[in-house]
């Protein structure tokens, strides 16, 4: 390793005086100019990643729903799957040394985790459409540079693009082709086979209107238009060219807000959605004939999902285990209607993408949606072999079709990561297939409703929570007075879990009307003050 060049290399990528950063779920995030040294450094770790693993690995450039003016970078690993939790601490190392430390960090990271220098480094780079996204893409291509690695910069993808082109890469090509153009295929052509079947059941031509945040999303689904069937007509609204990314617009806006984005003209009983500034989140909606409007969120999504999958799998005659992952963040109304009517098991996870997953490996068809509306499925390998057997050699007509549509299924989920665009097809096959329109598929179960709030506090790790982030450990008697309160009330429960960035508090409370879970989370907010140091005013009733 050439520690003159990493020294002169830095110099070019100084880390700002004070500034502390930690690698999370989301990787790094902060405002734009405080990140070329992170995304230096993220360029070392990156290849220091790939030969520890002798494998590619990705480095997306992206902060996702965050405001334009902010950005952020995360690692992917060799499956497409989030970077592993003991690099994530050296990430966080890594972004945090002064500039003098680097190079025994980068030292003590390659005795600690066995990188052997003398192998190659591979990465692949992507970024969004950010402003700052290009010109720090170029320090993470400096930082792989340096020591020595190859790398490969696809330029504007959406995050789960990148997270696909990494595992077709490291499967030589068993996933798919590493290329955009193989992406947009393999899709495509799944989803023309669900279409060419649904047609045959006489379901008219699909339109859909989507919010792409002015974002990436845009410009990825006006490449893949091309590819879509004619029988699907998409409208593509806030598409980059007129309004700032994110800005009033976009999924984390449409599901936190309850209503439409800017930019989007709807009609009642209209089919719409939006992605998110990466195209990695997907939220449903419409407006009823009284200008209502309805949501349709991630829990409603994995619920589609999960009744349609569990239906073939039975056609199949096959009883593969299923489960639907969730946070304590999922309605209770979906838990109990999946649970009871569906009957299908649901398991509940701390919150975080990487939870999810995790816990959805353990099963042959494993469904994780976080009410936000990232999510995916997961099919283990002997789940995947025994369907495409079935849908190739099995001679009963009705478990070999069934068996058929699982195996387009299959290709058409991106089961690396949640995918607004691959979601989207998911979702719109499935209704084609079921003849459902969205207001039928939003008829399945009524949400309870539900408030969140925020609590500030003067250390968020005053409070320890257990049971899937369901019940605080401490400080002592919390949890004896969310008990206490929720039992006022009907239909109802509470949690609170710390944030993972800043010092508040989160607080979720759900009950039989909206006033009683106004009423609840505001009490629960006054518990939480009380008992776990809150800071300035004390919370005011909604």
């Amino acid at each position: 390793m050439d520690f003159e060049e990493l020294k002169r290399y830095s110099a070019l990528h100084p880390k700002p005086a004070g500034l502390t950063l930690q690698y999370g779920t989301a990787g790094f995030r902060s405002k734009a100019q405080q990140l070329e040294h992170v995304m230096f450094r993220m360029g070392l770790l990156a290849a220091l990643r790939s030969r520890a693993m002798g494998a590619t690995i990705g480095v997306m450039v992206t902060a996702s729903h965050n405001p334009e003016e902010d950005n952020g970078v995360k690692l992917i690993d060799p499956l497409g799957e989030m970077l592993h939790p003991s690099w994530e601490e050296y990430a966080t190392q890594l972004a945090n040394a002064e500039d003098q430390e680097l190079q025994e960090i980068v030292t003590e990271i390659c005795q600690k985790a066995a990188v052997n220098q003398r192998k190659d480094a591979s990465v692949f780079i992507g970024r969004d459409t950010r402003p700052s996204s290009k010109e720090l893409s170029q320090a993470v291509i400096d930082g792989i540079s340096v020591l020595g690695g190859q790398y490969h910069d696809y330029g504007l993808v959406t995050t789960p693009q990148l997270h696909y082109m990494v595992c077709c890469q490291n499967t030589q090509g068993q996933y798919g082709k590493p290329t955009l153009e193989g992406y947009y295929q393999k899709l495509s052509k799944a989803f023309t086979e669900l279409i060419k079947k649904s047609l045959s059941s006489g379901e008219a031509q699909r339109q859909l209107k989507i919010d792409c945040a002015n974002g990436i999303g845009a410009l990825k689904l006006a490449e893949m238009e091309t590819y879509f069937p004619k029988e699907v007509q998409v409208q593509v609204y806030n598409d980059g060219t007129k309004e700032k990314l994110n800005y009033l617009c976009g999924a984390d806006f449409v599901k936190v807000h309850q209503k439409p984005p800017k930019g989007l003209d709807m009609k009642p009983n209209e089919s719409c959605c939006s992605f998110d500034g990466d195209a990695d989140r997907i939220v449903y909606y419409y407006k009823d004939t009284a200008g209502h409007f309805h949501l349709i969120d991630g829990d409603k999504i994995a619920t589609l999902i999960s009744i349609f999958l569990k239906e073939l799998l039975a056609k199949m005659g096959q009883t593969l285990k299923m489960a639907v992952v969730q946070t304590a963040y999922a309605n209770g109304s979906s838990t109990r209607y999946l649970e009871e009517t569906v009957k299908v098991p649901v398991h509940c996870v701390k919150t975080g993408v990487k939870h999810l997953h995790h816990k959805a490996q353990e099963f042959d068809v494993g469904i994780y949606f976080e009410a936000n509306g990232h999510g995916t499925v997961l099919f283990s390998k002997a789940a995947e072999n025994t369907i495409r057997q079935l849908a190739k050699e099995e001679k009963d007509v009705a478990k070999r079709e069934a068996a058929k549509v699982l195996e387009n299924m299959i290709d058409l989920i991106n089961q690396t990561v949640g995918d607004a665009i691959s979601d989207m097809l998911v979702i719109e096959a499935i209704l084609a297939l079921k003849g459902l329109t969205l207001q039928q598929w939003d008829a399945l179960y009524n949400d309870f409703p539900s408030r969140l709030l925020k609590v500030q506090v003067a250390d968020r790790q005053v409070i320890d929570t257990t049971d899937a982030e369901r019940r605080a450990v401490t400080p002592p008697g919390l949890q004896e007075k969310i008990d206490a309160l929720v039992k006022k009330y009907k239909l109802s429960r509470a949690f609170v879990r710390p944030s993972g960035t800043e010092d508040i508090v989160r607080v979720y409370a759900e009950a039989d009307t909206q006033e009683n879970a106004d009423a609840l989370a505001h009490e629960v907010s006054l518990a939480v003050y009380h008992l776990a140091g809150g800071k300035g005013a004390p919370p005011q009733p909604i």
